[in-house]
């Protein structure tokens, strides 16, 4: 389940020296959750929509073939393995041109009591969908992920195993089944696909002609994700490529659960232990995905910090969902500087470990190779690469229960290869950058936590042919978090947990080459603030407010939505895709 922690936060009620009252918190989570999702309104009947808010997926203006691919209600299925369904794309759409979008929809309803679980869905053993389920309420949920899924076009294209792990308990207290269509949309291009057979055309990016799958092998049970236990587990694949590949990319999936739900506000060690604290998570706010490359690191994972639908306060959730919670982000990793040193028609073998990891995490990844389709076989070599460790610094100022926290973390990858093939010498340098910072405070004898927490990610990606043709990719981000949650004693076995929350991310890219640049920005800037009066084992009331202002600025499109709302009731709604409004809005400085 995606939030097995406390309902509101991790560390929020430290059991070693709250009254009785709040002591076993930890053992009367469930029955908070259950117990606060099925009171609706009065006088509300219908079903709510639920959704996450980003911008609309740029289409065609031509018709789609729909294919409802598979249909399934998961109750009984957690610990068993994923529902398979045959994904058969000719035999129900006339594809007589190439395609120019191809979109994945997951529409779900539910009703009743349910927790949030995550899920995900596989397509030949590649992960195209990430997600989390939204938790119902006794009127009923419904809700909608809409995904382009272009980039695995070669994998869409032809006859697969299709894949979905939702694991779900259906008993007399959590009654909610998740009832479940997955539906690809294909969309034809609105003229004549066209390849003019130019080199600097081929490398513009279709997508990739084979897809591989990094993930763990059989047996099938709760999905085939790696599972990261702790900050010394070492999980991977051995893969073999094919001797013309001349680019490759690994994206790679990742989230977070249990006692690192909330890594971003575990305690230091050091807290924990001159405090003889049991049973909260520590380790330190600072958790990083390293990937390997037959033992050596190729790249690098700081993940936003994504905050499931029942996590902090779950009536902050409704309907507005957080930020990447209905489609958890996937993070690329460019592997062309290496092939020179697996295109050897050797087997090779990609690792994944968590710095600072407590349980559980879950990764895998998907190898997206270009062929030479004009060649048999590629060479290259590696010609630089460096992977700086780790520089933290942790200062911490407490006396007791209540103190301060700060801690700097930042890295740095290059690599430069190059790989000749019928393009020609292509030669790639990425270079990843990385800062963190986490401020920590904790007062109220530790019931009081405000976390501010900013990470920056600087991508570039150079990529030069021996012909005249350079392209230059670059790409800037940003993901803020803000966390003010308190707990207060009421007397009478009664308390009130209050949570804000704050939800920041920013992306800049820009693409630029001989031929043409292109540029975009987005800001998507969430706030959340809630509260619950608890007495005993029940929830007596509580309240969840959410607002959230999306900016989208790029050459072709842009998109604008503020939208906010309280108690399951959207206040207000303001959308719009002209770009007229961008001007008021400029690019932000590097």
């Amino acid at each position: 389940m995606a939030s097995s922690f406390l309902l509101f936060l991790f560390g929020l009620f430290l059991v070693s020296h709250l009254p009785p009252s709040a002591a076993n918190l930890r053992e009367r989570t469930s029955l908070f959750r259950s117990q606060l999702i099925s009171e609706p309104p009065s006088g509300v009947t219908a079903p709510t929509t639920f959704f996450e808010v980003t911008k609309p997926i740029p289409l065609p203006k031509t018709k789609p073939c729909s294919y409802l691919a598979l249909q399934h209600d998961f109750a009984h299925t957690y610990g068993k393995p994923p529902v398979l369904a045959d994904y058969s794309p000719a035999s129900h759409c006339s594809f007589p041109q190439k395609l120019a979008k191809i979109v994945i929809e997951w529409t779900a309803a539910c009703k009743g009591r349910q927790f949030d679980r995550i899920f995900g869905v596989w397509l030949g053993g590649v992960e195209i969908l990430r997600s989390c389920t939204a938790e119902p309420r006794a009127t009923g949920i419904v809700w909608t992920v809409k995904k382009d899924v272009t980039r695995y076009y070669s994998l869409l294209m032809t006859n697969q195993t299709l894949a979905v792990y939702l694991g779900n308990i259906v008993d007399r207290t959590y009654t909610g089944v998740y009832h479940v269509n997955v539906t690809f949309h294909y969309y034809p291009s609105e003229g004549n696909y066209v390849n003019s057979g130019a080199d600097a055309n081929d490398l513009i990016d279709f997508g990739a002609d084979l897809i591989l799958p990094i993930s763990r092998n059989l047996p099938l049970n709760d999905g085939i994700w790696f599972e990261i236990e702790n900050s010394k587990d070492l999980k991977g694949e051995e893969f073999k490529i094919p001797p013309n590949v001349y680019r490759a990319v690994l994206e790679v999936y990742v989230s977070f659960h249990e006692n690192d739900e909330f890594w971003f506000g575990n305690y230091p060690n050091e807290y924990v232990y001159a405090n003889n604290l049991t049973g909260v998570a520590g380790n330190g706010p600072f958790r990083e995905v390293v990937v390997g490359l037959d033992g050596s690191i190729v790249g690098a994972i700081w993940p936003f910090t994504v905050i499931y639908t029942g996590g902090v306060n779950p009536l902050l959730w409704r309907p507005i969902t957080g930020i990447g919670s209905f489609d958890l982000p996937s993070y690329d990793i460019e592997i062309t500087p290496f092939l020179g040193t697996i295109l050897d028609g050797k087997d090779h073998k990609f690792t994944f470990s968590v710095t600072n990891a407590l349980n559980v995490w879950y990764i895998d990844a998907n190898l997206h190779l270009w062929l030479d389709k004009r060649s048999q076989k590629t060479q290259g070599k590696l010609l630089e690469h460096s992977s700086s460790p780790l520089t933290l610094s942790l200062l911490s100022n407490f006396t007791g229960f209540d103190g301060s926290f700060v801690t700097n973390v930042s890295r740095s990858i290059v690599s430069t290869g190059w790989v000749e093939s019928s393009h020609g010498v292509i030669t790639t340098k990425s270079l990843q950058e990385f800062d963190y910072s986490n401020f920590m405070y904790l007062g109220n004898e530790g019931n009081l936590q405000i976390i501010q927490q900013v990470i920056n990610l600087n991508n570039s990606l150079d990529t030069m042919l021996s012909s005249p043709f350079n392209l230059s990719a670059i790409s800037f981000k940003k993901f803020g978090l803000h966390l003010h949650s308190d707990s207060i004693d009421k007397g009478n076995g009664m308390y009130v947990s209050v949570a804000n929350v704050t939800l920041d991310l920013e992306e800049k890219e820009e693409e630029t080459s001989e031929f043409a640049s292109s540029s975009s920005w987005l800001k998507n800037l969430q706030n959340g603030q809630g509260y619950m009066l608890v007495k005993g084992n029940l929830v007596v009331s509580g309240l969840g407010s959410t607002q959230q202002e999306y900016h989208f600025i790029g050459d072709e499109s842009c998109y604008f939505r503020n939208v906010s709302s309280s108690n399951y009731t959207i206040l207000h709604d303001e959308q719009r895709d002209s770009c007229g409004y961008a001007k008021r809005w400029p690019f932000p400085a590097q």
